[in-house]
């Protein structure tokens, strides 16, 4: 007999073993960061293209460790705002947690549209295009997705693993290349300890390339939201999660490596979100490029679909928390999705693809990461916070050194001036955040005025228990 929630709905099946987990997390970090932003993390760091990565990797390992704790000792499907709200109590700070998780999924998702428009879909058919037919390719590519999440994208996790697969060939691929490439001849090893040190310092270059590369690391943060359809979440989620991340990690530090052994830095920053295709081109020239164009094509199309589903269900979700207006939790009658929470990421990130510019895919990438970074800051000290309360289960309990040298990290990176990163990133987050906090003293002034608080409703909600 199915066990009840304490609402009285049905508990959702635990149907995830550790494999299809372990392939999950994989299918998450993969996407459009490796694929569209190997040639702009080039241009930050040089040829040592494989640091940042690797650094980007400690910093997302050691975060993951935070999730883990958190994860098996609340296995709710709530993520970052439910521990902030449990360590911190402060709903407001519990608004922003939320909504900036939603921003990084639409910042994500814009990112891979522009991907879409300049690199991957002219190269599948051979075509040149002009920075406003990209804009306008890239619009529509946001439309189509607001369509598919329209109509209710129901993905199983079983086919998740088919995805991985497709996505995961693609970077073999490249490494393969690389590897018969350097056994051919081909190849400058000199390159690999290169750092662009210009006009900047090596500590600077090093943190404004991670800064960047960090977007492509991220993904594992949203396989918390399955624990609950997890056999055994406490058991099987550490390793799952440490060994995807890990995997993924290699996978992308073979890629950087490849990437700079086979074209110089230069080159691979000018060719922006072409810089694979770049690496194809030069390490095998035989080989079918817009079966490789097709494969990214595809990457670039899952992971969007993936972030703006997530965007829309958590404005959907926020709604219902009474944290932000109510129209954002209206269902269509039939097609039983949250239309107006799609309307309105979709018309978000439809304005971010259309006024970017060329570099929009650097931009995005690089205000994503820098969302996300802020958050995982958050939630590595909530981690510590949390240690005071206890629950009867077992669970996985972090060294507390982990988070509190992944916050100091996450912090750090995210910090303007000594991160590196560009202005651009900060100017984006803080449009995004603000139109969210307008959003909320809306909200607020309306409850107030019907002598309501925010997430006061007739049952306990998820997040003020």
């Amino acid at each position: 007999m199915a066990t009840e929630t304490p609402t009285g709905q049905p508990a959702l099946k635990r149907a995830i073993g550790p494999k299809l987990l372990f392939f999950f997390v994989i299918g998450d970090v993969l996407g459009t960061g490796i694929y569209a932003l190997t040639g702009s993390v080039a241009g930050r760091i040089g040829g040592a293209l494989w640091v940042p990565f690797l650094v980007a990797f400690v910093v997302a390992f050691l975060t993951a460790f935070s999730y883990l704790e958190l994860s098996g000792k609340y296995p709710q499907a709530a993520g970052a705002a439910l521990y902030t709200n449990r360590a911190f109590r402060v709903p407001f700070l519990t608004f922003l947690v939320a909504f900036t998780v939603m921003c990084s999924g639409i910042t994500s998702a814009s990112a891979a549209a522009r991907a879409f428009g300049a690199t991957y879909l002219p190269a599948s058919f051979g075509i040149t295009v002009t920075p406003t037919v990209v804009a306008i390719v890239a619009v529509l590519f946001i439309l189509m997705l607001a369509t598919i999440n329209f109509i209710g994208v129901s993905e199983s996790v079983k086919a998740n693993v088919v995805l991985t697969c497709i996505e995961l060939s693609g970077l073999l691929i490249i490494i393969a290349i690389g590897v018969l490439a350097v056994a051919g001849g081909k190849g400058e090893p000199s390159r690999l300890t290169e750092i662009n040190t210009a006009d900047t310092s090596w500590l600077l270059a090093i943190t404004a390339a991670t800064s960047l590369a960090f977007f492509a690391m991220v993904g594992f943060e949203d396989s918390v939201n399955m624990a609950e359809e997890c056999v055994d979440p406490p058991r099987i989620f550490p390793k799952a999660l440490l060994l995807g991340l890990g995997a993924a990690a290699v996978i992308y530090i073979l890629v950087a490596l490849t990437s700079s052994l086979l074209i110089p830095a230069d080159q691979l920053a000018a060719a922006r979100s072409n810089a694979l295709l770049q690496v194809i081109t030069v390490g095998a020239p035989d080989f079918p490029l817009r079966l490789f164009a097709f494969i990214g094509l595809f990457a670039v199309v899952n992971s969007a679909l993936i972030n703006m589903l997530m965007a829309s269900r958590l404005l959907y979700g926020m709604s219902n928390e009474r944290i932000l207006p109510g129209a954002f939790g209206i269902v269509h009658p039939f097609r039983r999705t949250p239309w107006v929470s799609i309307l309105v990421t979709t018309g978000i990130a439809a304005v971010l693809v259309a006024t970017v510019g060329a570099d929009g895919v650097s931009k995005l990438g690089g205000t994503t990461a820098l969302l996300l970074l802020i958050v995982f800051t958050i939630v590595n000290v909530a981690v510590l916070l949390l240690r005071r309360e206890t629950v009867s289960h077992k669970h996985f309990v972090a060294p507390t050194w982990a988070p509190l040298l992944a916050a100091v990290l996450c912090g750090y990176l995210a910090i303007p001036v000594l991160s590196g990163r560009p202005a651009s990133d900060y100017v984006i987050a803080l449009i995004l955040i603000g139109l969210g906090v307008l959003l909320w003293i809306v909200n607020w002034l309306y409850l107030r005025k019907k002598g309501v608080r925010a997430n006061e409703s007739d049952d306990t909600s998820a997040l003020s228990k």
